[in-house]
């Protein structure tokens, strides 16, 4: 049955001469989640949904900047001599360490700006990020990119993958390893874990459940990475993504060790109003 099916078309609908991408509709989905729940979440906090709305219209375009020029960079070999091509992201080649760096940067400056506690819009937003990031690896495989080593058909049905899946990762003329699939499966169980565990004040201070999150995808991407076949690499040899993640799993994890040190202990706790605030022990 695998052998006669075809691949999934990666055009979505056609208008004209132009041509939408499953790609960019799938993360656009992403982006359109994440942004509901974190409205939802933010007003309990004490934070105005508008102000989640606000921060997404400057986020999402310089992180998508970011996102491509942190590929580019690390491509500069290729797009120093195909410079139109830079601008072509609906093809892929969209990093996600770019866009978060990005991200996180415009959240600084929105939230000195803004009087926003940072870390407490982190947390708002990290589990909903994260699951955007799961909803996006998608968008990878309706483009048949960010897989892995030759496998064979026999692993891939072991997997008990569903035939389409199984089908799209015929890549000229081998199986892949699904390792979109691996990291959105990843992702999606650090959401979970994160949604069931925020609110339980005896376990995350203010700021911790953004950190846990850092810790979380950047332990699952630095373990995928090295399955994977299209990974950047610095010096020729070093990956990019399994070298930022050791730097954001020691950093995250010393953060909340000198947090918790040095600084009171703070809980969140819901007033008469339903608002968000923090206090110490």
């Amino acid at each position: 049955m695998s052998a006669i099916m075809l691949a999934l078309n990666p055009i979505a609908f056609s208008l004209g001469n132009l041509h939408v991408r499953w790609y960019g509709v799938i993360i656009t989905l992403g982006v359109v989640v994440a942004v509901f729940l974190s409205m939802r979440e933010a007003r309990p906090r004490g934070i105005d949904p508008d102000d989640v709305i606000d921060l997404i219209f400057w986020m999402l375009p310089i992180g998508l900047i970011g996102a491509r020029l942190y590929y580019v960079i690390f491509e500069w070999s290729y797009y120093s001599q195909n410079p139109g091509d830079i601008i072509k992201i609906w093809n892929g080649g969209l990093a996600i360490y770019g866009g978060l760096i990005a991200a996180v940067i415009v959240l600084l400056v929105f939230c000195y700006h803004r009087f926003i506690p940072t870390w407490l819009l982190l947390d708002v937003l990290a589990p909903t990020v994260l699951l955007a990031q799961a909803i996006g690896r998608w968008g990878n495989f309706m483009n048949q990119e960010a897989f892995g080593a030759k496998t064979t058909l026999g692993f891939l049905q072991s997997l008990h993958l569903p035939e389409f899946i199984i089908t799209q990762m015929n890549i000229s003329g081998a199986y892949r390893q699904p390792t979109f699939l691996y990291e959105s499966v990843w992702s999606l169980l650090g959401v979970i874990l994160l949604l069931s565990l925020r609110h339980r004040t005896h376990l995350f201070k203010q700021g911790e459940v953004f950190l846990s999150y850092i810790t979380w995808y950047a332990v699952g991407r630095a373990v995928i990475e090295g399955m994977r076949t299209d990974s950047l690499y610095l010096f020729a040899n070093i990956r990019v993504s399994q070298l930022l993640s050791a730097i954001l799993i020691v950093a995250a994890i010393a953060i909340i060790i000198v947090r918790r040190h040095n600084e009171p202990q703070l809980k969140w706790y819901l007033d008469g109003s339903g608002k968000t605030i923090p206090k110490e022990k």
